[in-house]
């Protein structure tokens, strides 16, 4: 034992510091269930939006290839597509955690190129790459969501470790140390008596 006095102080100061570890341990115990629990309910979501943005980018690519067929080379009219600056970060907390919500502008698809140089399947190019657009800033919102949620689970997994392995065993063999130091104190005195 580290150097610990033996009075009944120290032995009401060691119950409360177990006390407090057990609390800890229980808090952080619950913390791990709620963010295991959120992380699982996020990749379910995860996996569903990737098969979504996979066939998304299948169709997409498919009515591009077929506006190239028509159109030929499409890059002039894809310069006329202004940049998105919609895209907007804000931040919800679970748990002590900060997760990103990233939201895109809601807006109807405006078509920014001449109509009479283009046909429908360019039209409908543009139309599928906007779909795609949306589910990737939702992946990419959920994917950011599962590896902060990842890293703070792994962090709670080592301090409820830490409380449940090294601090209340610490505390136990304390509390016992001392009580023991005290009931053979209490036994010289009543011999000695």
């Amino acid at each position: 034992m580290a150097q610990i006095f033996i009075t009944k102080n120290n032995l009401t100061a060691q119950k409360k510091s177990l006390e407090l570890a057990k609390l800890g341990y229980d808090l952080m115990d619950r913390k791990r269930n709620i963010l295991v629990h959120e992380m699982m309910s996020l990749a379910e979501k995860a996996s569903t939006i990737q098969k979504d943005i996979d066939a998304a980018y299948v169709q997409a690519y498919d009515a591009l290839e077929k506006a190239f067929m028509t159109l030929g080379d499409c890059s002039v009219f894809a310069e006329c597509v202004p940049v998105d600056n919609s895209v907007e970060l804000k931040i919800r907390t679970v748990m002590g955690v900060e997760l990103p919500e990233i939201t895109i502008g809601e807006k109807t698809p405006r078509f920014y190129y001449g109509m009479n140089e283009t046909n429908s399947q360019l039209d409908e190019a543009y139309i599928q790459f906007e779909k795609v657009k949306v589910l990737t800033v939702e992946l990419a919102q959920i994917e950011s969501s599962v590896m902060r949620l990842a890293d703070a689970i792994k962090k709670t997994q080592k301090r409820t470790n830490a409380l449940s392995n090294i601090m209340i065993p610490k505390f136990t063999a304390t509390i016992k140390f001392i009580s023991d130091a005290l009931d053979e104190k209490e036994r010289e005195d009543f011999s000695r008596l």
